[in-house]
């Protein structure tokens, strides 16, 4: 047990002292700072911009950002249409893999363009090689796209008054080239020396223990596992995800994996550190998030290492925890630890069944889905926390009876309902979503049968988890869902497309505006945001709002499947 948590405790560290000084990199890289890549990646950045008839000193204003960020996705998302739907007759398609019809289709392009990566197909024999490549590139998009989103909204704070906030395209490539592709390469080269495949072959045969011949998927899985951990996509090459022996082959790359899920997230928040030189700010930002983070992981670990309950009632010990639906490698506190690190930012990858989780980990999970703001996604994740800064300051500001500022901006009536909005799109969405769901569900059970393997409150728990899943853009599921059906692809495609892009366009819009205003310098009297009880305040801004929403339906799912247990 000792081992266990050690090995949590390390995978926290490690990402922290990771994290602090790619932080300062991303900062420099933001600011136009030289940098110690500068010589590799420069050549790189003009070739770029000079084939894309850009030019990266252009300034932006805050509409034409979110313009070519709209566009660039809604071009990616054509172009994968065609192909996933015609991919069966297309090259690097060696096991031959069928093309995609169009409900599943819709739902997987909006998946990878909207960061999400729900896989409603197991990705080995659900797309060819030539779909896994284009797929690997939609995960540097997408994640580039809320990186560079990120970038605007920082530029925006730091000015005192500014319209022009940079250029989207050079925020866009700059993500790829100077942050996600070196890192991204580093990470490939190691799970390639620790036997992840990296081939365009097509399927190995080789001789189980028992005798039979088995065909084993590989293909070019090294590079799209790399990216898809550091670009908090989590899309998996393989059906199993990192719970595969391939694609995730040992606990040393169960700790590489696992780091690069907060890397960037918690890296971002160091960079506005940087970018606006208030480290104090940014480090109070931190406190809140691991604070928030911690209060879902103890007890998710606890509860996994504790075993599940309705074993230890048959009088079967279990010494290694709950480990039904998890990998003897990895065991089950490295499983819970991953299973809430992978929830609380918009990853969605696993290297164990969160189905299988007791409940209560499985509500944790879903909780850090819900609340979308504990590090969340490679930048709007910090986007989504910047709304509830905001909302944090207008009722701090009420309380005092001043004007409510930020940054030396006054937030009026214009900012609030934009953040007011946003806050409440979330619920709405997982909510409305789980409510149509299950009312189909209970008004004609036989109809739906393969949506639930598990009716009752975990059935319940599974639909809850899919929209929840979907709406906070982090793809991992509670696989007992049949979820490969005209409704769940359709409603998922949906509520992805509308979480991703008004979550960014709010912030954003918000940032622009705020840019704009007349700069108000600060005084006595002016709300101190870098402190400990302002980050309290955001906190409970956070707990009210976010967390509590959810109450009832989380009492319907994993809290009432939790009593159940206990039941003699």
């Amino acid at each position: 047990m000792n081992t266990e948590i050690f090995g949590v405790m390390l995978m926290i560290l490690l990402t922290v002292l990771l994290a602090i000084p790619l932080g300062s990199y991303i900062g420099k890289v933001y600011s136009g700072d030289r940098t110690w890549l500068d010589p590799v990646f420069a050549p790189l950045d003009r070739l770029f911009c000079k084939a894309g008839g850009i030019n990266p000193d252009k300034e932006m204003n805050w509409k034409q950002h979110l313009l070519a960020l709209l566009t660039i996705n809604f071009i990616w998302f054509i172009f994968s249409m065609l192909l996933l739907m015609n991919m069966g007759w297309l090259p690097l398609n060696p096991d031959a893999n069928p093309s995609m019809s169009a409900d599943l289709a819709f739902n997987t392009s909006i998946s990878f363009i909207s960061n999400t990566n729900l896989q409603h197909y197991s990705g080995e024999s659900g797309v060819s090689y030539l779909g896994q490549l284009v797929l690997m590139l939609f995960q540097f998009i997408s994640a580039a796209a809320g990186m560079a989103a990120c970038a605007v909204v920082f530029k925006a704070m730091k000015e005192k008054h500014a319209g022009k906030l940079g250029n989207f395209y050079n925020y866009f490539i700059k993500s790829c080239t100077r942050i996600l592709l070196p890192i991204s390469i580093v990470v490939a080269i190691i799970l390639v020396f620790n036997g992840t495949p990296m081939t365009f072959k097509g399927k190995d045969r080789f001789i189980s223990l028992q005798g039979d011949t088995v065909q084993v998927s590989r293909g070019p899985a090294a590079a799209m596992i790399a990216i898809k951990q550091v670009g908090t996509n989590g899309g998996g090459y393989f059906g199993a995800n990192s719970a595969h022996p391939l694609e995730n082959p040992n606990y040393f790359t169960n700790i590489v994996e696992d780091v690069c899920i907060l890397l960037i997230p918690i890296a971002m928040i160091f960079a506005l550190g940087y970018i606006l030189k208030r480290k104090k700010f940014a480090w109070m930002i931190f406190a809140v998030m691991m604070v928030g983070f911690l209060l879902l992981l103890i007890p998710a670990v606890y509860y996994e290492m504790k075993g599940n309950p309705g074993i230890g009632k048959m009088g079967i010990t279990q010494p290694l925890g709950s480990m039904e639906g998890k990998e003897v490698r990895f065991g089950s506190a490295a499983s819970a630890y991953w299973g809430i690190s992978t929830t609380v930012t918009s990853n969605g990858s696993v290297n164990a069944m969160h189905d299988s989780f007791t409940p209560l980990t499985g509500m944790f999970a879903m909780l850090g889905m819900m609340i979308n703001s504990f590090f969340g996604g490679v930048g709007v994740g910090f986007l989504n926390f910047y709304i509830f800064i905001i909302i944090a300051v207008f009722i701090s500001g009420l309380m005092v009876g001043r004007t409510p500022e930020f940054l030396g901006k006054k937030i009026e009536a214009k900012e609030m309902k934009i953040a007011a909005i946003i806050a409440l799109l979330h619920p709405f969405l997982i909510l409305a979503g789980t409510a149509i769901a299950a009312h189909l569900y209970a008004g004609n059970p036989t109809a739906y049968a393969s949506w639930l393997n598990n009716p009752g409150n975990h059935g319940f728990s599974e639909m809850l988890y899919e929209f929840t899943s979907s709406s906070a853009n982090n793809g991992s599921g509670f696989e007992g869902l049949g979820d490969n059906t005209a409704f769940w692809n359709i409603s998922c495609g949906i509520v992805m497309l509308l979480a991703r892009f008004l979550p960014i366009i709010g912030p954003v819009a918000i940032a622009g505006s705020l840019a704009a205003k007349k700069y108000v310098p600060e005084t006595v009297g002016t709300l101190q945001t870098d402190t400990s009880t302002f980050g309290i305040m955001v906190f409970a801004v956070i707990l009210i709002i976010a967390a509590l929403s959810f109450f009832p339906a989380l009492s319907l799912g994993p809290i009432a499947e939790y009593f159940s247990l206990y039941r003699s």
